[in-house]
This record gives structure tokens, C-alpha cells and sequence, in this order.
């Protein structure tokens, strides 16, 4: 698990307000009072061990457990290349696998660097060889060239390689080849908005105008409109942390919700537009219980209800409520969102922090305390998992 503890779905939907440490530290300090309830989250209601906790993605996904277990021991491309074919058309999660691909062969070619790295006494560099990534997906973008899913993954990797260091000197160079990868992936699938997705922080990164990324964007909504995950990739360029300003964020996120069909998460945007402004000192409770922040907690608990139980995206929604709702004191419906998402917290804004599954724990202890304090107990509480 602690393998692919650098493959977070924030790397690639970037962008997010960091959590600075004044904030994780006051969060930790007000967890005290719950610790002795969370340290053994088992006994009661059934919450999953902190060392247990899977970093690497939001929620389950059993089919890429397996085909990374089986890359892990055998070094072999094809399990991935298997698993992107029998995910089809499935634009969602098939986005979320790309990136968890692209994610265990950054941390790869980042552990090799770091060994590399301790038996010459120099600084790691990316190199060819580091471009490429993990021994398996060198393998894969050579013996098949002209699969897709290969193309995909690899510029997926090469966008993750230029955030690890965004003020190095290869910054723009990495980012420009991640963007040829990108339309020679468009090439080989031309229907798929995947490519396009992926160079939506290509072009963030690279500072691309506004008319140019909203041509961009005007690609990825032709091939698929009411994608989750593209949107989230698409928010941060128009925040005030990069290319746009508040006013922008919260307009896109807003049209977006407002235009929703049935049965697709997009409500939920505006909750991720409001964490992408939040002031990064304010410890207001009253800010929590807003008109703005409970408009943007209902809109995620109506995207929620009415989109499909097992939408590859929910879980996204489910940990950023999570943590608004403890902060607005809502323990009861914290407690839901927890039964519901518990054991993965590979996802904002847990994976902003140096330890993801700490920084949940912290805020699940939070939860339950607050639960007990407000009449609830071990015995009101529905067994934790998924549903």
C-alpha cells in the first residue's frame, strides 16, 4: 500500500488550496479530545486502522488492485494494457485508472532515482530513462506503441514528473513533451476526451491563454459533457491560485452544477470551488455555517443522492464533505460520509497533507467525538463500508 503512496489523485487534479500547516496542525490539536475513541476505530464502528488505510485511491477498485499486485511481481506491462481495454468507454473511471497507472510508475522511477541517487551521493535527475518511467511502461510504449492506454498513462506520468519539482529547469521542456504525448494518445483513440483531459494541466502549467484552454476545454465537453473528473481537472486554471480569480472559479463551477443533467456528481462542484478559495487562516467556525459553504454541502448531498451509488467519482465528493461537515459541526452527517468512503483516502483533502491517511484519521476522530458529544454511540452506528 505504502508503494504507491505518491500516486494521489491530487497530483493530477491540481490545483487545490494547499493545506498549510497552521491548519492541519489546529485540526490535530482540536482531534486530542476523539483520540481515545479513533485509536481503535475497529472496536464499535467498525472504521479501518490508520496503518491500514489505502492511500493510493479514493475508494475501491478491486480490478486495478489486482492488475498492480500482478505488475508489482511480474514487471509486466499487460496487466495494465488489459485492465484500460476492459475499462472501454467508461471515461470516468477509466480516468482514475490512468491516473493510478501513471502513478505507480512515477513512484517507481522515484524510488529507483532515490537509490540511485544514495549510492553516487548526487542529486536525482529525470534523464531519458526518467521520462519514460517505471521498467513497465518503458516496455509497454515500446512493444506497443500503438496502444492508447499506453499513450495515455505515459503522458499522464510525464505531467505527474513535472509537478514533482514545478520550479525546475525541465518544468516547461517536460510538460511540452507530456502535450505531443498527449495528441499523438488523441491519434490513437480520436474519440476518447482522455488525452484532452490529461492536457488540461499541460496547458495550465504551461500558462496557455484563456481563449486557447477554453478551445481546450471545448474538446474535452464535445466528447464527454458531464465528466466529473474533467471538470475538477479543468477548475483550478480559472482560480485565482493560477490563471483566473475567485469570480471565475465559482461562475464555472456554478454553470456546471446548474446545467447538470440527472444522475451526474456535477452539483457538486461548487463545493471544490469554495475549498479552492478558502481564506488559508481562517479557523472561523461561522465561516463553516456560511450561506455559501451550506449551499455548496447541499449541493454535494443532492449530487450524491441522485447520481449512481457506485459512480467512479463519488468518492471525491464524499471526503471533501467529510471534511466541511466537520468543520461546520454537522458530526451526524460526517458519521454518514465516513460509513460510506472508510478504508481509501487517496483523494483531496487528505492528499494535500504529508501523511494522507493521518490527516483523515485526524478528522474521523473529530467526527466521532463529536458524534458522542452530541448523544450518538458505537450501538446507533450502521456498519462501516461501502454500501
Amino acid at each position: 500500500m505504502d508503494a504507491l503512496l505518491l500516486l494521489l489523485a491530487a497530483l493530477a487534479l491540481g490545483g487545490f488550496v494547499f493545506l498549510p500547516w497552521m491548519r492541519r496542525r489546529r485540526a490535530v490539536q482540536h482531534t486530542r479530545q476523539g483520540m481515545v475513541v479513533a485509536a481503535d476505530p475497529m472496536a464499535g464502528y467498525g472504521f479501518v486502522p490508520l496503518e491500514e488505510l489505502d492511500v493510493r485511491l479514493p475508494g475501491p477498485d478491486q480490478e486495478l488492485d489486482d492488475a498492480l499486485s500482478e505488475m508489482r511481481r511480474t514487471h509486466d506491462w499487460r496487466p495494465a494494457a488489459a485492465l484500460l481495454k476492459s475499462t472501454g468507454d467508461d471515461w470516468e473511471r477509466r480516468w482514475q485508472r490512468v491516473q493510478t497507472l501513471a502513478g505507480a510508475a512515477a513512484f517507481e522511477l522515484a524510488a529507483q532515482e532515490a537509490s540511485e541517487q544514495q549510492l553516487r551521493g548526487t542529486a536525482p535527475g529525470y534523464g531519458d530513462g526518467g521520462r519514460t518511467g517505471g521498467i513497465w511502461l518503458r516496455t509497454w510504449r515500446t512493444e506497443a506503441p500503438k496502444d492508447p492506454g499506453g499513450a495515455q498513462t505515459h503522458a499522464q506520468f510525464l505531467v505527474l514528473q513535472a509537478l514533482r519539482d514545478p520550479g525546475s529547469q525541465d518544468f516547461r521542456m517536460i510538460l511540452e513533451e507530456a502535450r505531443t504525448v498527449c495528441r499523438e494518445a488523441t491519434l490513437l483513440a480520436p474519440g476518447s476526451p482522455l488525452p484532452y483531459i490529461i492536457e488540461l494541466a499541460v496547458a495550465r502549467g504551461l500558462g496557455d491563454r484563456p481563449a486557447d484552454y477554453e478551445e481546450l476545454w471545448s474538446k474535452v465537453a464535445q466528447r464527454a459533457p458531464q465528466h466529473m473528473g474533467a471538470h475538477l481537472a479543468a477548475l483550478p486554471y480559472w482560480s485565482q491560485k493560477w490563471h483566473g480569480s475567485r469570480q471565475e472559479a465559482e461562475a464555472f463551477a456554478e454553470r456546471a452544477a446548474a446545467g447538470a443533467p440527472a444522475k451526474t456528481l456535477l452539483p457538486a462542484l461548487p463545493l471544490f470551488a469554495v475549498y479552492e478559495h478558502l481564506p488559508e487562516a481562517n479557523m472561523v467556525r461561522s465561516l463553516y455555517q456560511s450561506a455559501v459553504v451550506e449551499r455548496a454541502i447541499e449541493g454535494a448531498h443532492f449530487a450524491l443522492r441522485e447520481a449512481p451509488a457506485d459512480h467512479p467519482m463519488a468518492p471525491h465528493v464524499r471526503h471533501l464533505l467529510v471534511w466541511f461537515l466537520v468543520r461546520a459541526e454537522r458530526y451526524a452527517e460526517a458519521m454518514e460520509q465516513l460509513r460510506l468512503v472508510d478504508g481509501h483516502v487517496g483523494a483531496v483533502p487528505w492528499s494535500y497533507g504529508r501523511s494522507p491517511a493521518a490527516e483523515y484519521a485526524a478528522y474521523r476522530a473529530l467526527a466521532i467525538a463529536g458524534w458522542e458529544r452530541l448523544g450518538g454511540s458505537s450501538a446507533d452506528f450502521p456498519p462501516a463500508g461501502p454500501q
